[in-house]
């Protein structure tokens, strides 16, 4: 057993242990994922900007094709194709409010990823965990491919192929394939797939849960094998594409693209006509082709946006795909949902809609959502969109419970909606839709001349396919 090996094993013991309640194996999900030598040979990219202090910290630890920005620490973890992404951890000095208590941070807020495997997942900081808020952890935990762990501290856990965990500590959970959970606090839980949670104590409560078989058919993990379904071939197809922007020496897209004050990842694919307005932030690992993004839009990691228009001040949030689709000013769409249109059946969306987070619309006829529209769940036509939307403006009204379909809301639908209104305007201006040309700097201004230093790993004998042990910080 060479040393990659070691490490692997020794992760996935530590996170069947955390798991011990739920008698959970977690060798037989990731071994599959990889078991290609060739996979770990890939660089790491850290990236450099002069408004993130330069500080990282490798120990023992497997980083292939993945890519980090900010301050990151990784110990004893196999890190592969995964995005760490710290541009948004609180500095030294700054004061957090829980409540009425006031706490400022002794130091600045580090991502730490210890005794865990992440898979092709996207890491987004911005914690609201509050009893240590310098410390953004991520320990003895297994993340499966397309997975999304945003703003959530993370412990003993295993997450499938494409859910989320959404500003939410999770200790001790399993979180299903295609399921998405924002609630604060989670322990000792079992999500099942395509399960919806979002909920905040004593305000609401919103719950739905996909058909098993239809969600199978798009998205589907059995024991042993690869994760499987539609949308995963879909994914797959273009995997090697994308990951091939992580060569050494290639420059990317952006040169070839003017963009006025606005971000164009080199570690994002951009193909046929696509146009890109002022203020447009696109991360890396986004797939664009033949797509229009207006103002302020913007396109956030493992994003496509296919042979679509978006007006402007548009969020497509960490893997949401958008193909054939027409969309207002300031939609929503959220974590991994999936817009599936058409050429014949192209999917239009109003202006102000929201797509929840894990939606798949599957169009099989054309389909227009009016404006100002919340959109869930599984939709192929004019009847699945009756039973799974709803108007904003009467989702306000609500004061107790609603069951529309298989989705029920508990408590306050207008503290629902100024709760997703206040986060899509946060979204938009941390990523600089707003820039004036001299205030409301974003990360779509603070990215433009982004440098990246190149990791290599080690590439023959007991230790291939591990990282050398370093540390790198700014100058004093």
């Amino acid at each position: 057993m060479d040393n990659q090996e070691r490490l692997l094993a020794g992760i996935v013991n530590r996170v069947n242990a955390g798991l011990g309640k739920h008698d959970f194996e977690a060798g037989i999900y990731i071994r599959p994922l990889v078991s290609n030598r060739s996979f770990f040979q890939t660089p790491a990219y850290y990236g450099l900007t002069p408004d993130h202090p330069v500080n990282f910290t490798v120990i023992h630890s497997s980083l292939a094709g993945s890519y980090f920005a900010g301050k990151c620490a990784v110990s004893n973890a196999a890190i592969y194709r995964t995005d760490i992404r710290g541009d948004e951890l609180k500095r030294k000095g700054q004061a957090v409010s829980p409540g009425d208590i006031k706490l400022i941070l002794k130091e600045d807020e580090t991502v730490r990823v210890m005794d865990s495997c992440l898979i092709n997942t996207l890491v987004h900081n911005n914690s609201h965990d509050l009893s240590c808020p310098e410390d953004f952890l991520i320990q003895n935990v297994a993340a499966m491919p397309y997975a999304n762990i945003h703003g959530s501290r993370v412990m003993d856990c295993f997450l499938g192929p494409f859910s989320t965990v959404d500003l939410t500590t999770v200790r001790n959970c399993l979180i299903g394939a295609w399921a998405y959970v924002q609630a604060g606090e989670l322990a000792d839980r079992v999500i099942e797939p395509g399960e919806i949670l979002i909920q905040v104590e004593g305000a609401f409560e919103f719950h739905y849960r996909f058909p098993a078989q239809a969600l199978a058919n798009y998205v589907n993990q059995e024991p042993g094998r690869e994760p499987g379904g539609f949308l995963m071939d879909l994914v797959k197809a273009r995997e090697e594409e994308i990951q091939g922007l992580f060569k050494p020496g290639r420059t990317g897209p952006a040169g070839s693209h003017h963009l006025p004050d606005g971000s164009l990842s080199p570690f994002a694919l951009v193909k046929g006509e696509t146009e890109l307005g002022p203020n447009v932030f696109v991360a890396q690992r986004a797939y664009l082709e033949n797509a229009r993004l207006g103002p302020g839009a913007n396109a956030q990691e493992n994003c496509w946006i296919i042979n679509s228009r978006l007006a402007g001040l548009d969020v497509t949030a960490h893997g949401g795909k958008i193909v054939n689709a027409d969309l207002g000013e300031r939609v929503f769409v959220g974590f991994n949902a999936f817009l599936y249109g058409q050429p014949e059946n192209r999917l239009v969306i109003g202006q102000g809609g929201i797509v929840m987070p894990q939606t798949i619309i599957d169009a099989q006829e054309p389909l227009d959502i009016p404006a100002n529209s919340l959109v869930w769940g599984f939709i192929r036509n004019q009847d699945d969109l009756a039973g799974q939307s709803l108007s904003l403006e009467a989702l306000a009204e609500v004061k107790g419970e609603i069951l529309v379909g298989d989705m029920r809301f508990q408590g306050s639908g207008a503290a629902f909606v100024e709760a997703f209104r206040h986060r899509i305007e946060h979204i938009l201006e941390e990523n600089g839709a707003f820039f004036d040309g001299t205030q409301k700097r974003g990360h779509a201004q603070k990215s433009r001349d982004m440098a990246f230093l190149v990791l290599p790993p080690c590439p023959e004998g007991e230790s291939a396919g591990l990282f050398p042990d370093l540390q790198l910080r700014s100058p004093v």
